[in-house]
């Protein structure tokens, strides 16, 4: 923000690098690529090899493209730097708590130690072959523990009252952030299968939500052709996208790249983290308004308005990481 970056550049980039490029490969924690992989009948390996070029090409074209339209509007002005809102004060050593409560030698130790313990923990990912849930709860005990440790160096005896306001504020900010989730998310899980006891059982009982149901016919509606087959896994991921989640469609992805394979006799790695990359980018966290949530709170900025500027690079990044799976395949 001190640099001229507006709010919204700043959530744009979360968005397209956290949300986008990082969960769509997921090489770390690797819940995406083993959901579309049992779904296709893959090597988990497989599947995330024959994600590295696509995540790629779509990082690339998506944040270049996002970059020049950030550039053009504010050099038109259509976007001023002046608008970015000032950055929240941190919790430990803020104005409000009498300055500083962390000595340089401190600062300097904790911003060595910090990286180095999540290192540690994607290292003890990899050693024990931690993956989804028990990945995902060794981050969060890390980070639980960094905020005690921090906490006990700024208060000393104070440290424990503190963590647990911290928690407090922390919970109090999740609510806050998460409320119009609620409304927003109930019209986007009307098309999942597995919430149907909060609807009632008005689908038929081979269905899959409506959303994935949509996906499944436009699949069983297509020419089977390596570009055809491509479009079609794009535009099946993109529509499971929709409900928000990016997760919860990709197993129907993995299933229609195994058709689509079969049928052309090659391609399967290729077709299934294609589906994979389409899904998580519209619904992981970069164009469902709710999904988007936590980028925009952090940031002051719209959700709605974050959905709008991220809209365009993705399209772009989804258009020719698409024409780019069909000379892989």
């Amino acid at each position: 923000v001190r640099a001229g970056l507006p709010a919204i550049g700043a959530a744009v980039a979360m968005n397209l690098f956290g949300h986008g490029i990082a969960l769509s490969g997921d090489y770390v924690i690797q819940a995406a690529p083993k959901l579309t992989a049992d779904a296709a009948g893959l090597p988990v390996g497989s599947v995330m090899e024959a994600s590295i070029p696509l995540v790629a090409v779509m990082g690339a074209v998506t944040t270049a493209a996002a970059f020049w339209f950030l550039r053009r509007d504010l050099r038109s002005g259509a976007l001023k730097p002046e608008s970015a809102i000032k950055p929240p004060a941190p919790l430990i050593g803020s104005a409000s708590s009498g300055g500083k409560l962390l000595s340089g030698r401190r600062r300097l130790v904790l911003a060595v130690a910090i990286p180095l313990l999540f290192a540690a923990d994607i290292a003890a990912m990899f050693r024990l072959n931690l993956q989804g849930g028990e990945a995902t709860a060794l981050i969060g005990g890390t980070a639980a523990l960094i905020l005690l440790l921090v906490s006990l160096m700024a208060h000393r005896r104070g440290g424990f009252g503190k963590t647990t306001a911290y928690l407090v504020d922390g919970f109090h900010f999740g609510f806050k952030v998460f409320g119009p989730v609620i409304p927003i998310a109930a019209f986007f899980y009307l098309g999942d299968a597995a919430l149907t006891e909060l609807y009632g059982h008005v689908l038929p009982a081979a269905s899959h939500g409506i959303v994935n149901d949509l996906g499944l016919a436009l699949a069983q509606s297509v020419p089977v052709h390596p570009a055809a087959s491509a479009v079609t896994l794009t535009a099946v991921g993109a529509i499971t996208g929709l409900d928000g989640s990016g997760f919860s469609g990709i197993s129907l992805a993995g299933s229609v790249a195994h058709l689509f394979s079969s049928a052309l006799g090659a391609g399967a790695a290729t077709l299934t983290a294609l589906g994979q990359v389409a899904a998580i980018w519209v619904g992981g966290g970069t164009l469902i308004p709710w999904a988007l949530i936590p980028a925009a709170a952090i940031c002051g900025v719209d959700p709605f308005e974050l959905a709008r500027r991220n809209l365009k690079p993705v399209m772009l990044g989804l258009a020719v990481t698409t024409v780019v799976a069909m000379f892989l395949i």
